[in-house]
């Protein structure tokens, strides 16, 4: 069943949530973030920017996806782009928009927007949140394109920098207790299984957390609040007990800007593709 043409742009409001300083901190914890600047209340880790603004997410699936086509989608990419940095404390007021759709021979990929604006309404985030419906591919495709993320090709020959990060065997769990994703994929081994999986996966936006550990941490000198943006495609899912080992490499300057390039390996396998990220200079 094709998307319907007439809620391209239709958009979901679902009030406002407080950045939580003890969630932000679970966050960290469970994405193995040990910034002292979240243990202390002073930032909140970028990527928990998904926590407060998932059911503004949640509102564009089921307000435009027919009920049939949501059981097959696949979360692909997140592309977040920080205006301010998220502080423990400051309310959000999240907005979802029905932003495009492209038709492909065997699947649809959705593209849902998310802003976020705090207390002034000076906007702090803005997220493109890509699924891919599979097994859909009837219809138009339509809305504007989103923001690329491409690897540029020249940027492979200037690595900077190798971050490794280890999951542990608990990581599923902690990660669920900390963002409310309970999909039992995640959390469930026999459940992962029958859907022909190996065996319970890591959530994607937790590695999505741990590029983000990596980018600040060997490039921001540690400084959350350097990170301007922070975007990526999941190609494999990653597995409990394993490393996440990400490269970083130059893509150059724009402006204030630096923009990196990065990918992620888990045991041999790519797993996070066409990953940017942009860093203040200074």
């Amino acid at each position: 069943m094709a998307l319907p043409l007439d809620k391209l742009g239709a958009k979901f409001d679902v009030g406002s949530s407080i950045l939580s300083a003890e969630k932000a901190r679970e966050y960290a914890l469970a994405t193995n973030d040990g910034n002292a600047l979240y243990a202390t209340g002073r930032y909140a880790p970028p990527v928990f920017g998904v926590v407060p603004t998932w059911s503004a997410m949640v509102a564009a699936v089921e307000g435009v996806v027919p009920p049939d086509a949501q059981k097959r989608i696949v979360h692909g990419e997140r592309d977040m782009h920080f205006h301010a940095p998220l502080i423990p404390g400051m309310r959000l007021h999240s907005e979802s928009e029905a932003h495009s759709w492209r038709v492909g021979s065997s699947s649809t990929r959705y593209t849902i927007r998310i802003i976020s604006r705090d207390d002034s309404g000076n906007l702090v985030l803005d997220q493109y949140v890509t699924m891919f419906i599979q097994k859909e591919n009837t219809g138009e495709s339509a809305g504007p394109d989103k923001p690329d993320h491409g690897f540029p090709d020249a940027a492979r020959a200037n690595e900077l920098c190798l971050r490794s990060c280890h999951i542990d065997a608990d990581q599923t769990y902690r990660y669920r207790d900390a963002s409310g994703d309970n999909m039992p994929i995640h959390i469930d081994d026999a459940f992962a299984k029958r859907v022909g999986l190996p065996g319970i996966i890591v959530h994607g936006l937790c590695t999505m957390a741990m590029n983000g550990h990596a980018v600040i941490d060997g490039l921001a000198g540690g400084d959350p609040a350097r990170l301007k943006r922070l975007a990526v495609r999941w190609s494999k899912h990653v597995l409990p007990g394993t490393d996440l080992v990400t490269r970083i490499y130059d893509g150059g300057t724009d402006g204030d800007r630096r923009i990196l390039a990065f990918e992620s390996t888990s045991e041999g396998s790519l797993v996070v593709t066409n990953g940017r990220a942009e860093i203040l200079t200074a």
